[in-house]
Formats: structure tokens, C-alpha cells, sequence
């Protein structure tokens, strides 16, 4: 099980990624939404904001996210680990249940890019 420190880490590895990602991704980043991420095996959520393909205003808590946000993750902490290392595909991921996505059907049309 990953730590929270790793998970933080692993976060901004992601926001910089996205930040540095080509013009198809960064295009697909280019919107304003809130995101948060339950971390199921920690039982915390990482909750932010993305802008123009930046994570920002990154907060953690506690249980499941208190409220909804737009864009909204949960998997364990490894599979987030994992995921930002490149060592976990997130269409597979996702489509065998490990990953949990749930955005409205603009967004992840806009988002199908990074999947």
C-alpha cells in the first residue's frame, strides 16, 4: 500500500505531466473542473482543482469526498502510484474496475484523449 506522501507525490508528478503534455492531451485538459480522488485503501480523498491542465489547490480528507466534484476518481493508492509511473494502462484499469471514473458526458468525451 502506497503512503499518502506517495500519493501527494505521485499528484503532482500527474500535474506535471499534464502540464508538459502534447497540444491532443493538453487540449483535452484545457477545461476547468474540480476533481477528486478517493483513495480506497487509505480511505482519503485528494481533492482540487483542473486548470488549463494544471492540478491545483490540492486539499486532503478524510472518508470518502464530502461533496461532488466534476470530475470524480477513486482506486487504491498503488493504482495511483502505478498509474502516474506508466505501469498501469487506465483503459484497462478502468474497464476491469480497478479505477472508478465518473464526470459528466462532456467531460469525458473531452477527457478520452488521456485514456
Amino acid at each position: 500500500m502506497a503512503t499518502l506522501e506517495q500519493c501527494r507525490a505521485a499528484l503532482d508528478r500527474l500535474a506535471e505531466n499534464l502540464a508538459e503534455a502534447d497540444d491532443d492531451v493538453r487540449g483535452a485538459t484545457a477545461l476547468e473542473r474540480s476533481v477528486s480522488c478517493h483513495l480506497t485503501d487509505l480511505d482519503t480523498t485528494l481533492t482540487g482543482r483542473l486548470v488549463h491542465g494544471r492540478i491545483e489547490d490540492v486539499t486532503t480528507s478524510a472518508g470518502p469526498p464530502a461533496g461532488r466534484a466534476q470530475i470524480r476518481l477513486a482506486m487504491t493508492s498503488d493504482d495511483l502510484v502505478s498509474l502516474v509511473e506508466g505501469r498501469l494502462n487506465f483503459a484497462r484499469a478502468w474497464a476491469r474496475g480497478r479505477v472508478k471514473l465518473e464526470a459528466g458526458l462532456r467531460d469525458l468525451l473531452r477527457l478520452r484523449s488521456l485514456l
